[in-house]
């Protein structure tokens, strides 16, 4: 008798990852529109990738051991002891640790319910998006050590300023009851409760944790190829189509308007942290102001999709709004620090 419980999953177009088919949709349109260019932008794509392997190679094992090891618990000291102190513990870690906005919905929406103060997650939130270990290498692989390094400060910096500024106004009508009735704690990472424990640094003699680092790697390491592989098919057709006038006379230049401009574009442009810096690569290379770079990479960073749903899902509109506010001035900021550092 024919078993028919477990008949074959019916093909759907939404089965299929929007990156890869977003990348053989560019190929394709490619070689049907401009056949000549299409083999020199696959070797430059290719070309690209081998020069930031190192860099890939390195952020995926950092990340696989942190996610191995349960380092992620240590998520939970930024929120003991004095708000002061919690808000720059807050920061610290959210801009240093490797976790993605979603992954920590949970353990943030835990925090919000004990009673955990707002200032410290605004603190985290608005950091954790901007830098983690990946990103570091892949920036610095493209970017530049110093861009990074900038960076990381600046993530920090604005999860201080924005955390410290809840504080200040956390009886104002904008902070006050800032949770939804009924908050969505549910993640698309997987992550079914808050962090706990105690990391275990040695994890090699633990099957489910050796089991972790591979699952972990090869995961990174996919999703890592396909936004890179997009990127650098992207940053070769703007180098070759996009006119170097038209980026240096609108993002070019000195002063508060490419700086400005940048913030503006990056917060609704920005997909994805990691795809984003072949992209501004591109830019760069076409006459983008320094400054500009660096409030687009912030204001995209923390506006990002899956960033802005994370904050979304937890508090009332008027907080989310104050939490794009502080990326925005935060981004003209850090432009106009690293235009003068420049």
């Amino acid at each position: 008798m024919t078993d028919i419980s477990q008949s074959p999953r019916r093909f759907s177009l939404r089965n299929l990852d929007k990156a890869w088919v977003a990348l053989g949709l560019i190929l394709l349109t490619l070689a049907v529109l401009d056949p000549p260019q299409l083999l020199p932008t696959i070797r430059f794509g290719l070309g690209a990738l081998t020069h930031t392997a190192p860099f890939i190679a390195f952020a995926v094992l950092a990340v696989a051991y942190l996610k191995a090891t349960g380092a992620e618990s240590l998520l939970a000291k930024a929120f003991e002891g004095r708000e002061m102190r919690m808000i720059v513990m807050a920061a610290l870690l959210g801009g240093l640790s490797p976790f993605c906005s979603c992954e920590v919905i949970p353990f943030i929406a835990a925090l919000l319910a004990v009673g955990a103060p707002l200032s410290a997650v605004m603190a985290f939130w608005l950091a954790s998006p901007l830098m983690d270990p990946a990103m570091f290498a892949i920036t610095s692989g493209t970017l530049g050590f110093e861009f990074a390094m900038a960076k990381t400060f600046a993530a920090i910096i604005i999860g201080a300023m924005g955390g410290f500024g809840t504080m200040v106004l956390k009886y104002s009508p904008v902070f006050t009851d800032p949770l939804r009735e009924k908050p969505a704690v549910g993640g698309c990472c997987g992550v079914k409760k808050p962090f706990s424990g105690q990391p275990v640094w040695k994890f090699w003699p633990h099957e489910d944790r050796r089991i972790m680092f591979r699952d972990t790697g090869l995961e990174n390491a996919v999703f890592l190829l396909k936004w890179l592989a997009l990127a650098y098919v992207l940053e070769a057709l703007m180098l070759h189509y996009v006119p170097a006038d038209w980026i240096a006379g609108v993002l070019g230049g000195e002063g508060l308007k490419p700086i400005l401009l940048g913030a503006i574009v990056g917060a609704p442009a920005y997909l994805n942290g990691y795809a984003a810096v072949p992209l501004v690569d591109a830019l760069l290379a076409q006459g983008m102001a320094p400054g500009a770079a660096m409030s687009f990479v912030i204001a995209g960073g923390v506006s990002c999709i899956p960033a802005a749903i994370a904050v979304w899902a937890l508090v009332k509109p008027r907080v989310f709004f104050a939490y794009i506010g502080y990326a925005v001035i935060g981004a003209v900021i850090a432009g106009f620090a690293w235009a003068a550092w420049v």
